[in-house]
């Protein structure tokens, strides 16, 4: 489309000239800003692009999230007294009254550990003999035993951590923190999802949960493919080459600008940096899959076939792409939902991000990343110390997870459950305290790190979240 073609549409689309020709308008300093990326400056601006609220331990977070529910009980907390009474009923002083997923009205008989514990790193931390690789890192993780959630259910208990909401339609931890921060990645996207699956019964993973919410949807996470073309159709069709496409966005773009100087609609905006986005992926996604020049040695650490799908891939792929400026990644393992055959399906899950989780840890460490990356491991929520047939229901009130990297006190534990691993009673610490640790971590403070939306400012935390100062160093 010629010049003079764009000017007949932009007459006929506008008769407001002073918009048509302002230069000044709203629009042309937000794709200004959009795209001012050519000089490697950020992609997509946040918040609080230029500075932090306060003083950052951490750039980027990588969440291992284990879909489904592992059971703490068979990971990071052992509890001798829960091995003593296997088999027998459970004290109805625990239960009598309270929330429980798929065990109303059934006999509640009391599942020990369904595999043993020992003692790793200097700290002595109490690891499930399952993860031989995470206790090889043992001095490098701060487990938090005493975790507490709202949503018995794995969608909303998702969505909940996720987002810190139960309503759905909320913004993202992700989508939240590329929000206030932005991504120093001109190339990819600020924030990306990737998923695997293995070992159970593998329980869906909506979209929703990378959603932007009411964030604008620049702010949304972008899941790549784990196995095959990361992205689909990125390489051009047959008989068009590099320049052609590139001269189809620009004239596309041109037409989202005059639209943009018109409405100031900043979801025009958004398509318009997306569109030039998309453009430079198909150079860099091949870029981000080639792992040729990745050495035997990490490729053995991480004891995957780059692409194959695996969780333990991914975790490669993690690696590289916060290497490339990505601000949040997240890997969705789905495997970890246990209401039957534990004994013979966990170790299975286990063995499937064993390896890669921990090889991430010591990549990282060893090219000095580490330092400025938060790492975050574990479910949206625990399992029952009382047997479900074969194996654990889901349960709230108490459950494990773990952090490494900058501004953790590797070795640490931190908090925990009485003594069948049912209740949280040492620093009970919730989803919001995970998120505000989190947020503070990368230099934000969780109550001026807000979104004004239907006339109230929402933020990722509500009105809660303390931080858990026993994990941070």
């Amino acid at each position: 489309m010629s010049e003079s073609d764009l000017e007949k549409l932009k007459d006929f689309s506008s008769r407001r000239t002073f918009l048509k020709k302002s230069l000044t308008s709203m629009g042309a300093f937000a794709v200004g800003d959009l795209l001012a990326n050519s000089s490697g400056q950020n992609i997509w601006k946040g918040t609080l692009a230029n500075g932090t609220h306060i003083e950052p331990k951490v750039k980027r977070v990588i969440h291992l999230c284990m879909a489904g529910g592992p059971s703490h009980l068979e990971t990071f907390d052992y509890k001798p007294e829960l091995e003593r009474l296997h088999g027998q009923a459970m004290p109805e002083s625990f239960t009598k009254g309270e929330q429980l997923a798929q065990l109303q009205g059934s006999k509640l008989n009391i599942m020990g550990p369904n595999f043993g514990f020992s003692r790793h790193g200097q700290s002595g931390m109490m690891i499930n003999n399952q993860f031989p690789h995470i206790a090889s890192v043992a001095d490098e993780i701060a487990v938090v035993r005493s975790m507490y959630t709202e949503q018995i259910n794995h969608d909303p208990a998702h969505t909940f951590f996720n987002t810190g909401s139960i309503i759905p339609g909320r913004p993202c931890m992700g989508s939240w923190t590329l929000y206030g921060l932005g991504s120093t990645s001109a190339n990819l996207p600020g924030y990306v999802v990737l998923t695997s699956e293995g070992g159970g019964q593998a329980q869906p993973i909506s979209s929703k949960q990378w959603h932007n919410g009411f964030l604008p949807s620049k702010f949304q996470g972008v899941q790549l493919q784990s196995k095959g073309d990361p992205v689909y159709y990125v390489n051009n069709p047959k008989g068009v080459n590099r320049d052609a496409q590139g001269n189809l966005i620009q004239t596309i773009n041109k037409l989202n600008h005059m639209q943009l100087e018109a409405s100031h609609d900043k979801e025009i905006a958004a398509r318009i940096a997306q569109y030039e986005l998309a453009f430079k992926m198909q150079a860099s996604v091949p870029e981000l899959t080639d792992f040729s020049k990745e050495s035997k040695h990490v490729l053995d650490l991480y004891g995957c076939t780059p692409g194959d799908g695996s969780f333990a891939s991914n975790c490669l792929m993690a690696r590289r792409l916060a290497e490339r400026g990505v601000r949040f990644i997240q890997l969705y393992h789905r495997g970890w939902d246990h209401h039957g055959g534990l004994a013979k399906n966990f170790p299975v899950a286990a063995n499937h991000v064993d390896q890669g989780t921990a090889a991430l840890i010591k990549d990282l460490k060893m090219r000095g990343m580490l330092e400025d990356t938060l790492v975050i491991w574990g479910g949206e929520f625990g399992r029952t110390p009382m047997a479900q047939g074969s194996g654990r229901d889901h349960h709230i009130k108490g459950f494990s997870v773990f952090f490494a990297g900058g501004g953790i006190k590797g070795g640490t534990v931190y908090g925990s459950t009485d003594e069948l691993g049912y209740s949280a009673v040492e620093n009970p610490t919730s989803i919001h305290d995970l998120h505000m640790t989190m947020l503070h971590l990368l230099g934000v403070d969780h109550t001026r790190h807000t979104f004004r939306f239907q006339g109230r400012d929402f933020r990722l935390t509500d009105v809660h979240g303390k931080l858990i100062k026993g994990i941070l160093s």
